[in-house]
């Protein structure tokens, strides 16, 4: 998820680092889709290589309004805070699919997508109730605020799952793999929007660290769909020496 933001460059341009990074990116999130086929195994982790494909199309998308719009227009802010929103929804149920393949033994597939479908309802409700209290409800701070929300569920969401995995004993090499990268991604992003907010002199790094981390996802995966076989198992001594 390309973390660059309309409000944290205060209408700058991108520079030749920021390119490179956006550049680079977006390489890594084609690699994603193309190895999970010629791997044959797009449909299976079908959410996954979608929220790749949006984040995919998101990014060409903004370079060409900021290209056209510049980065201080209203374009280019309402195009960023939306297509954030839309981001955090297709990652929302990319975790969910996780979910659903790490309790499929379970048989709760159906209870799983049931209990999604309102989780998502809930946050988007609470988003607006928080944002119908000002005139500007309408405007980039619902998306704002929807995405902030579905990012702290997100979070959590992830942290149980990984605690499902350990408890059940998951063993698929490749679906350990695609979690354990949600979890360093979410860490890792949360630990920089602390850092920012906290000390808003660090605004110039974290605008530099942010996009860096968001590659560091499809970087992950496009790793466990080339490499990790879809049919391999952890030993689950192995799985349970992994730090909690």
């Amino acid at each position: 998820m390309n973390h660059g933001g309309a409000g944290s460059q205060k209408g700058k341009m991108p520079n030749s680092a920021e390119y490179l990074i956006w550049l680079v990116g977006t390489c890594l999130e084609a690699a994603v889709v193309v190895c999970s086929l010629r791997r044959k195994i797009f449909v299976r982790y079908f959410f996954v290589n979608l929220y790749v494909l949006v984040d995919f199309g998101v990014s060409l998308g903004r370079f060409y309004v900021l290209g056209h719009e510049g980065q201080s227009s209203a374009t280019y802010r309402y195009f960023y805070f939306y297509s954030d929103a839309l981001l955090v929804i297709a990652l929302f149920f990319s975790i969910i699919s996780l979910y659903a393949y790490v309790f499929e033994e379970l048989e709760i597939k159906r209870h799983v997508r049931l209990g999604a479908i309102v989780l998502l309802a809930g946050t988007s409700l609470f988003s607006y109730a928080v944002v119908s209290q000002s005139s500007s409800r309408l405007s980039t701070r619902f998306a704002l605020e929807l995405s902030q929300s579905l990012y702290f569920v997100g979070l959590v969401l992830t942290y149980v799952l990984w605690g499902a995995i350990l408890k059940l004993r998951e063993t698929r090499a490749l679906l350990v793999q695609l979690v354990l990268s949600l979890g360093i991604y979410f860490s890792a992003s949360a630990a920089g929007y602390a850092v920012s907010n906290l000390q808003p002199h660090f605004e110039s790094y974290v605008r530099y660290l942010m996009p860096v981390m968001g590659s560091l996802l499809p970087l992950s995966w496009a790793y466990a769909f080339w490499r990790v076989p879809d049919g391999a198992r952890l030993a689950p001594a192995r799985l349970a020496a992994v730090p909690r």
